[in-house]
């Protein structure tokens, strides 16, 4: 016998099926500045490289570009060795942000109708015996790419090759998502959960101090000492127990209260 459930019912049914589509470890990529949030499974060492990567696209850049790098240049641009264990952990950084970096985009259709587009950042990688590697951002994807590397990415490839932490990188790309224009002043503000996707992507969660301590406060020091940045961290409470945090980064020619 078949049931025929109204279409208010489905379409609740539908609507909660949607939001248990993306656990934790996944994130919801609405436009480019979004992209900032949603490699928290990244090594720092994975994301210099991603952000190698990003670095090729410029205003004159097509969706259906396709790149290439070369594998001793990485090597040089990051200061490492140029051995044969570096060249395998470049072929390996190439792998893992061929796996981890899914892509859950909102698609609305022209009646209204939400949904979610299951993809991945590139389209294709390929590595070769010469060192030569060419890359291709997925059609759905290059769009958010270009848009975050147009309006977002200030920072030079040298002052990211510097930073050590991965935590320090994702503040860094947090840091730029949230900026409009010149502002000096930059205020993220995030839930306990939001702050543990974007840092930890789908790694176990930490309690609230142990968290601070080993991302946030990481984080905080080294811009702090590297790029001369400064920032107020808020915890966000309800009673006792922190919810979130609210993190201003203020500019080097802003000067502390």
């Amino acid at each position: 016998m078949t049931i025929n459930l109204p279409n208010n019912q489905i379409n609740s049914k539908t609507s909660k099926a949607m939001k248990n589509l993306l656990s934790r470890q996944d994130y919801l990529v609405v436009q480019g500045n979004d992209l900032a949030k949603a490699f928290g499974n990244l090594t720092s060492f994975q994301h210099k490289v991603l952000d190698y990567c990003f670095s090729f696209v410029t205003n004159q850049s097509h969706l259906n570009d396709e790149f290439q790098a070369n594998a001793l240049d990485i090597i040089h641009h990051l200061g490492i060795a140029a051995n044969g264990q570096n060249y395998n952990r470049v072929a390996k950084a190439f792998k893992s942000l061929n796996e981890k970096t899914a892509l859950y985009l909102h698609i609305q259709r022209s009646n209204g109708t939400q949904g979610i587009m299951m993809t991945q950042l590139f389209s294709h990688i390929s590595f070769y015996e010469d060192g030569k590697i060419n890359f291709k951002f997925g059609e759905d994807a290059a769009p958010y790419v270009y848009e975050l590397r147009k309006n977002f990415y200030s920072f030079k490839l040298r002052e990211l090759a510097n930073i050590k932490s991965k935590y320090s990188l994702i503040m860094m790309k947090l840091w730029q998502a949230n900026k409009m224009g010149d502002q000096v002043d930059v205020t993220i503000k995030g839930t306990m959960e939001d702050w543990q996707d974007w840092f930890l992507g789908d790694h176990k969660r930490l309690p609230a101090k142990q968290f601070k301590q080993r991302m946030i406060n990481v984080a905080t020091n080294e811009l702090g000492k590297k790029i001369g940045c400064w920032f107020l961290v808020k915890s966000i409470k309800n009673g006792r127990k922190i919810v979130g945090y609210e993190i201003t980064i203020h500019g080097q020619d802003t000067k502390r209260p």
